[in-house]
C-alpha cells in the first residue's frame, strides 16, 4: 500500500472511532508501573505461583506486534521501558472489544488490565479482561520496527530513532547516568552548582566564533554563551571557593564528526589548586564517570583499547611532538624549520609564532593518535591568555589538555589572577584582533575589577560532556550523543 494510502487509511479509522463515540486521544489512564517494574517482580515468579495469586497490572504502551489466532490474539505492548506479551480472547473481552483490538494499527496507544500468567512456553503474559484506547497512531512506525538504519531520519526525526533502535535509548540512559555521577562528585567535595548567564554582553573564556542576537527593549547586542568561565571566576572573588556550572555552549563554527554548534560542557573551579592537582582530581572524576573508580577495565573505543590504568600518563606539548609526532626536536625548536614543515602540510601559519605552530603541529601530528587517556602539559603563552606562567619558564604556561580516542575531552590551567598581566593580556587581544571573529570585541574590564578586589589562587577546567559519552558509549560522532544535533535544513 502506498504510504499516502496508509496514511488515508489510518485517518479513516480515527474518524470511525469517534463516529463509534471513542475518544482517541483521552486525557488520562492510571497505570500502577512500568514494564519494566512488573518485569522486576514477576520475572522470576514460576507459571504455578503466578496462576494461585493471579497478581493484576494495569499498564499502557505501545502496540508493536498483533498476532491473531481465530477468536485469540496474542499482541506485544512497548511502554518505553520494555515489552511484555498480552493475550485478548474473544469470550472475555466480547465480540466488540475484541474486534476493536484486532483493528488496531502497531503504534497505536493502548491500556491493558488484567491478571499475569505464563503460557506454555514460560513467557510473561497479560490476560487482557479489559482495555482502552489511549492515543491513536496516524503514521506507521520506521521500517516495521526491525531497525531503523537511515542515519538522515535518525537524527532529523530522533523519536522514530528511539521507537526503532532500543539501544539508541540506552546511549541516553548512559548520558544521564554519568551526568548524575560528576554531579554527586562534585557535590561530595563541596563544589556549589551555580548558574552562570546564557546571553552575555562580552564573551569570553575561549578563543570562538560567537553566535550574536539583539535585546529589542535594551536596544543592545548579546552573544550566547561561548564558555562560563570568567563568570565563575567572579565567583572566586566573591568567595565561594568551589563552583561548578553544567551548561550548553554555542560556537558559531564549523560542523563535524566531534563539533556541534550547540553542545554540553562541564566546567568547574577550585581555589587554593593548582593545574597539578586538577588533573589528578580529572582523573578520579572520569574513571567515575567510566564505571571504573580503579580504571581497572580498558575502555573499548571503535576497536581500539583504551587503558584507563591510573596514573594516566602525562606529557609536555613540545615533548609530546618528538616522542608521540615523531619530530625532531631541532625541528620543534626552530621557527623556520617548522613554519616550512607545516606549509609543507597545507597548515596555515599567518600570525602564528612558535607557540602556536607548535599547537598546529600537535593536531596534525599527535592529537589523532592519542588513544588512551594522557595529559598533554604546558602550553605556549601565546595561545592561552587566562592560563598563570610557569615558573622559570616565562613563555610557557600551567595548562593542560586531556586527550582520549584521538580527541580533545578537557582543557584546564592554573588559573592567572594577576589583574595587571590579564588586563594587559586582554588589550593585546583586542588590539590585534582585526576582523577575526574568534576574539572579543572589547576588554571585559568588569572582570579585571572583580581581579583588582583580589582572587585567590586557583585551577579550573572544562570538559566536554558529549564527547566524553561518545567514548562512554562507542558512538562514532558526537551526533549520536546529541539527542536532536544542529542539521542543514532541507528544502
Amino acid at each position: 500500500m502506498a504510504e499516502d494510502d496508509l496514511l488515508q487509511h489510518r485517518r479513516d479509522k480515527l474518524a470511525a472511532l469517534e463516529a463509534a463515540g471513542i475518544d482517541p486521544y483521552p486525557a488520562r489512564f492510571p497505570v500502577d508501573g512500568t514494564v519494566e517494574s512488573v518485569r522486576a517482580r514477576f520475572d522470576d515468579t514460576e507459571a504455578e505461583e503466578l496462576e494461585q495469586v493471579e497478581p493484576r497490572v494495569r499498564l499502557a504502551g505501545r502496540v508493536t506486534a498483533l498476532r491473531e489466532h481465530g477468536k485469540s490474539a496474542f499482541s506485544d505492548l512497548d511502554d518505553g521501558s520494555g515489552r511484555i506479551q498480552c493475550h485478548l480472547r474473544q469470550k472475555l473481552l466480547g465480540d466488540d472489544s475484541f474486534a476493536a483490538w484486532v483493528d488496531l494499527d502497531l503504534g497505536d496507544f493502548v491500556g491493558v488490565e488484567g491478571p499475569l500468567f505464563r503460557t506454555r512456553t514460560g513467557e510473561l503474559t497479560v490476560r487482557v479482561d479489559s482495555w482502552e484506547f489511549v492515543a491513536k497512531s496516524l503514521r506507521p512506525m520506521p521500517e516495521k520496527w526491525h531497525g531503523l538504519k537511515d542515519t538522515e531520519v535518525r537524527y532529523r526525526q530522533r523519536y522514530l530513532d528511539l521507537l526503532a533502535n532500543p539501544e539508541v535509548r540506552e546511549i541516553f540512559k548512559l548520558r544521564a547516568g554519568i551526568i548524575r555521577t560528576l554531579r554527586a562528585h562534585l557535590d561530595a567535595n563541596d563544589f556549589l552548582e551555580v548558574e552562570t548567564p546564557t546571553l552575555q554582553p562580552l564573551y569570553g573564556g575561549a578563543a570562538a566564533r560567537p553566535f550574536r542576537t539583539h535585546h529589542n527593549t535594551l536596544d543592545m547586542d548579546l552573544y550566547l554563551r561561548i564558555a562560563p568561565e570568567l563568570y565563575l571566576k567572579r565567583l572566586l572573588v566573591g568567595g565561594l571557593q568551589r563552583v561548578y556550572d553544567l551548561n550548553r555552549n554555542f560556537r558559531n563554527e564549523g560542523i563535524s564528526r566531534q563539533h556541534n554548534p550547540e553542545f554540553t560542557m562541564l566546567e568547574f573551579y577550585a581555589a587554593y589548586w593548582d593545574y597539578g592537582r586538577m588533573m589528578d582530581f580529572a582523573e578520579e572524576l572520569l574513571c567515575l564517570a567510566f564505571g571504573q573508580p580503579d580504571g581497572d577495565t580498558p575502555l573499548s573505543y571503535q576497536g581500539q583499547e583504551l587503558s584507563l590504568a591510573r596514573p594516566w600518563a602525562r606529557v609536555t606539548l613540545r615533548d609530546a611532538l618528538v616522542e608521540h609526532g615523531g619530530l625532531e626536536a631541532e625541528l620543534v625548536d626552530d621557527e623556520d624549520a617548522l613554519r616550512g614543515w607545516l606549509e609543507d602540510r597545507d597548515v596555515a601559519t599567518a600570525g602564528l609564532g612558535l607557540g602556536g605552530m607548535r599547537e598546529e603541529a600537535f593536531d596534525e601530528a599527535v592529537k589523532p593518535h592519542l588513544t588512551s587517556p594522557i595529559f598533554v602539559t604546558d602550553y605556549p603563552l601565546e595561545i592561552s591568555p587566562l592560563s598563570k606562567i610557569k615558573p622559570g619558564e616565562p613563555d610557557t604556561v600551567e595548562r593542560f589538555e586531556l586527550f582520549m580516542g584521538g580527541m580533545e575531552i578537557a582543557n584546564g590551567y592554573s588559573e592567572l589572577n594577576d589583574p595587571r598581566e590579564q588586563g594587559r593580556r586582554m588589550r593585546e587581544q583586542v588590539e590585534g584582533r582585526g576582523d577575526d571573529d574568534e576574539l572579543p570585541p572589547a576588554v571585559d574590564e568588569d572582570y579585571i575589577v572583580a581581579l583588582e578586589h583580589g582572587m585567590p589562587p586557583a585551577a579550573g577546567i572544562g570538559i566536554g560532556i558529549d564527547r566524553l559519552i561518545m567514548l562512554a558509549a562507542d558512538a562514532p560522532t558526537i551526533r549520536d550523543v546529541i539527542l536532536f544535533p544542529l542539521l542543514r535544513q532541507r528544502d
